[in-house]
């Protein structure tokens, strides 16, 4: 079971939705997080769990970079509008900068996004399976 964020600007909302639902299948019984707004929609537009953190603004995106910083995520998707400007760009930065450091993969456009929920599918994530068992203080 993998640790998956779900992130998206307003103007990705239903970009994000739509892809997730497509995938729902292949979601299904990972641990599922996103920022506020976006695991709302996700959740009224499938049969989705998702733990909601607050919305990315008022400091959901820094929430999930918790997590990543401390390694305790196996994927994010991030559908980022690159055509308008976000008040909270810093701590975006600070997230995409964060999944470059931990080595966690991470999707800012659709197209990246199918590729690495693919790969999701197939299995091609046990990896990760590896960094959780043996990361300093896990039981061997």
């Amino acid at each position: 079971m993998l640790k998956i964020a779900f992130i998206a600007h307003d103007r990705k909302k239903d970009e994000m939705v739509n892809f997730v639902t497509a995938y729902e299948h292949v979601f299904e019984g990972h641990q599922l997080y996103s920022t506020g707004t976006t695991g709302q929609r996700i959740m009224e537009g499938t049969d989705l769990k998702i733990h909601r953190f607050m919305s990315g603004p008022l400091g959901g995106d820094q929430q999930i970079g918790a997590l990543v910083a401390e390694n305790e995520m196996d994927l994010i998707i991030f559908l980022r509008d690159p055509l308008m400007a976000q008040p909270h760009e810093p701590d975006i930065n600070a997230l995409l900068r964060l999944c470059d450091v931990q080595g966690i993969p991470l999707a800012t456009n659709i197209a990246t996004a199918e590729i690495l929920v693919k790969a999701l599918d197939r299995g091609d994530f046990a990896w990760r399976e590896l960094v959780h068992k043996y990361k300093p203080g896990a039981e061997i």
